[in-house]
């Protein structure tokens, strides 16, 4: 059986990303400043953030205009750096 390459993204697009992390009353701000780094001007109208069940963890959805993998790949590592960050899907 054949493996499928992954489908091709053309940029620039919308590209929803998701952050997920332990819940903190800082936990917000520090991801909308590095998305803001990397996405200026994001819409803040857009970003959807649900808590967990027992309020442990937090999920945030940002919607941005991705230009490229590169783009996209210095977000995902900045995130990871900031310590606050479990997972980005």
């Amino acid at each position: 059986m054949a493996e499928q390459e992954p489908p091709k993204i053309e940029f620039p697009c919308e590209y929803p990303i998701k952050v997920l992390g332990r819940a903190s009353a800082s936990f917000e701000a520090v991801i909308f400043e590095v998305f803001e780094r990397h996405a200026p001007g994001f819409d803040r109208e857009r970003v959807t953030q649900r808590d967990s069940g027992k309020g442990t963890f937090t999920a945030i959805t940002v919607v941005i205009i991705a230009t490229g993998k590169p783009q996209l790949e210095a977000l995902h590592e900045d995130l990871l750096a900031t310590g606050h960050v479990q997972m980005v899907i």
